[in-house]
């Protein structure tokens, strides 16, 4: 891998030269994230791009299988380099993340490298920085992964807060607060390990229960309504950017676990005051170039207040919704951004909504669905998404897919973070009305089944 990056994209083929390193786009991420994708690396090679992944030593059995497979997603990567590290401890995929890239040093001329999910945003940062190609900036890239590092740098946005580190929890000033309040393990996703909490007391047994090793975030509980805001920005700047309403367990229990998404917001009279201080968020952390996918919420006063922010693609089905409501796939613009090319991106002409149902605990049995020309996809352990293509804007509405992401078998337990999810669909229609209508239909045409039993034997 040579320093030598991208000056100008209309040279690309001008540099690869007979007897040069070939030029190459890093990927990272987990590989099942990855593939799930497939347009980045459809994008990728119809470039004439070498496709480079890093990923978890944890994946490799998977990934070597899959590549081997000329039908599978995977088969278009050139090479993968292996790490090991835990989301749950800082910075420990670092040591083999440089080690690896720069085992690569030499046999390619990359040209642009991009975190598909949140496992390596923070070391994605800090190749791009070395070789000078365009990605969010070390910042941006070193805060998003860090829960109290984005209340120490965005202090404005967020409620109030307490930061516990390891070691200190014995004597953490927990009265201080004004309760209730959410407890984060700093460096998690996807919900994981997020509680709410009533008062003092079960603070302080809560917080002991989380592993020595972790940062924890204490914070002032913000009731509203919960949105996230996407944002394409180049060179500081933002291309595209929009509102994403969500819904999420916190009614009905302690934790925040995400039960919709519909893009765009369909109840748009709060989206100035949020984007203006989701413009405002993005300048603070002095992101240059990427996605942006930070998550919001609408306190009583109708003050905008930051949950979190991360330098990378939203996920769950989020890119398939946008695609749905533009017409156009996010991916290629993404990699122009990469590549430092000029990107844009439309705005949304239909509504859709990603809903996952909530399901009774026990051993997943079985998924139907009673619906004309649509039925069930089993993508657990793995599977691919199928193909989800949008409509025209005036289509009636219309169910694009029902996914289960589990395995047939597998235990369902109550939803305490994203990962318990199993099953989910996406609609979309040509306005409001008629989207809120559709889900209703749809779920009314599912039917998930359990063993209790089964279930009982954990």
């Amino acid at each position: 891998m040579t320093l030598d990056p991208l000056a100008d994209p209309s040279s690309l083929a001008a540099a690869s030269s007979p007897g040069a390193p070939p030029d190459a786009f890093v990927l990272t991420g987990a590989f099942w994230v990855v593939c799930r994708n497939p347009r980045y690396l459809e994008e990728l090679t119809a470039r004439g791009l070498k496709i480079l992944l890093i990923t978890p030593e944890s994946y490799r059995d998977a990934a070597e299988s899959a590549r081997k497979d000329p039908e599978h997603p995977a088969s278009l990567i050139d090479d993968i380099a292996y790490v090991d590290g835990s989301l749950d401890q800082e910075g420990s995929f670092t040591p083999g993340f440089v080690a690896r890239a720069r085992g690569w040093r030499g046999a390619y001329t990359v040209r642009g490298a991009y975190a598909v999910g949140e496992t390596l945003v923070e070391q994605t940062g800090l190749l791009c920085d070395a070789l000078g190609l365009p990605g969010p900036g070390l910042r941006a890239t070193r805060v998003c992964r860090s829960k109290y590092l984005q209340r120490w740098y965005l202090e404005e946005f967020g409620p109030a807060c307490l930061v516990v580190p390891p070691g200190a929890r014995e004597d953490a000033d927990l009265a201080s607060l004004t309760y209730p309040v959410v407890v984060k393990p700093a460096t998690r996703h996807s919900s994981s390990g997020v509680i709410a909490v009533d008062d003092a007391a079960a603070l302080r047994e809560l917080v002991l229960g989380y592993p020595e090793h972790e940062t924890l975030l204490v914070e002032q509980k913000v009731t509203g309504q919960e949105y996230s805001v996407e944002t394409l920005v180049q060179h500081g700047e933002p291309v595209f950017t929009s509102v994403t309403r969500k819904e999420t367990t916190e009614s009905g229990a302690q934790t925040f676990v995400e039960l919709a998404h519909s893009v765009p917001n369909a109840r748009t009279g709060a989206d100035a005051v949020l984007l203006d201080a989701n413009r405002r968020m993005l300048d603070a952390l002095g992101f240059r170039d990427g996605i942006a996918h930070a998550e919001w919420r609408t306190g009583a006063d109708g003050r905008p207040y930051l949950m979190e922010v991360a330098a990378r693609t939203p996920g769950d089905g989020l890119v398939a919704l946008y695609h749905l409501a533009t017409g156009q796939p996010l991916e290629p613009e993404i990699i122009r951004i990469a590549l430092g090319e000029r990107a844009s991106y439309p705005e949304p002409r239909r509504w859709t909504r990603q809903v996952y149902l909530e399901h009774e605990a026990g051993s997943l049995a079985g998924v139907t669905l009673d619906w004309p020309g649509v039925t069930p996809a089993w993508v657990g352990d793995g599977g691919m998404w199928p193909p989800i293509e949008p409509g025209a804007p005036a289509d009636p509405g219309a169910l694009r897919a029902l996914l289960v992401l589990k395995e047939a078998g597998a235990p369902l337990r109550p939803l305490a973070s994203s990962e318990d999810r199993a099953v989910t669909f996406l609609i979309d229609a040509p306005s409001p009305a008629e989207l809120d209508a559709l889900e209703q239909r749809v779920r009314a045409k599912v039917t998930v089944t359990t063993d209790p039993a089964a279930g009982d034997e954990r």
